[in-house]
């Protein structure tokens, strides 16, 4: 008995310290959730605007896709200032090199071919799998281009080959130089949305032949 009571008397203030800090914390992080996704939708606006930049509104129409072994994921129309379609975009995600990779894709109004896509994150090597960023100042271009008016079909990496100057347009995608595992990484998470996101449009009657 007296070995406890010494214990509290000698231990009171780290105890109370770390109830205090842990609230802190808590605390801390409750205030912070709001703005960091605000943050997070903001800069999902800001991509999917630059995969389909004649869209004036983005309307969420499909939430919580269930995806096989990844995380749902909600799809958002594009519209003009008519109320045109102009596409739709969603996030896919899979493992890649180092760390998770989450990518804004975009389909066209009809849903037969890819507008490219845009990294939402990424932690991939510097100078090798960051390569994947468009808006990275060392990307290359030519990997993104790629999937520009592709079909929105199984696509396939090849682990050899250039991409033209004149872009042959297929399902063939040229992987990095030096970042084969993150290219790939890029062509598993097309792989393994975009089935699924194309039936939940067909299934919601959001595209089909008159679209």
């Amino acid at each position: 008995m007296n070995k406890i009571k010494n214990f509290i008397e000698q231990s009171w203030l780290l105890i109370v310290a770390s109830f205090a800090f842990g609230l802190l914390i808590a605390v801390a992080d409750a205030s912070l959730e709001a703005r960091i996704k605000q943050n997070e939708k903001d800069k999902l606006d800001s991509l999917m605007k630059s995969l389909i930049p004649d869209a004036k509104d983005f309307k969420l129409v499909i939430s919580q896709v269930q995806i096989q072994g990844e995380p749902p994921t909600d799809i958002y129309e594009a519209t003009g200032n008519n109320g045109v379609v102009s596409g739709f975009a969603f996030v896919g995600e899979g493992s890649g090199f180092a760390d998770t990779i989450k990518l804004v894709i975009g389909l066209n109004k009809t849903g037969e071919k890819f507008l490219g896509f845009k990294v939402l994150y990424s932690n991939e090597t510097p100078g090798f799998g960051s390569k994947i960023a468009i808006d990275n100042p060392n990307s290359n271009l030519d990997f993104e281009d790629q999937f520009k008016d592709a079909p929105a079909e199984k696509v396939e990496l090849i682990k050899s080959g250039k991409p033209s100057v004149i872009r042959k347009i297929d399902d063939q995608i040229v992987a990095i130089s030096g970042a084969t595992v993150s290219s790939d990484a890029v062509v598993n998470i097309f792989n393994t949305y975009t089935e699924q996101i194309k039936k939940q449009l067909e299934q919601k009657g959001l595209i089909n032949d008159g679209r």
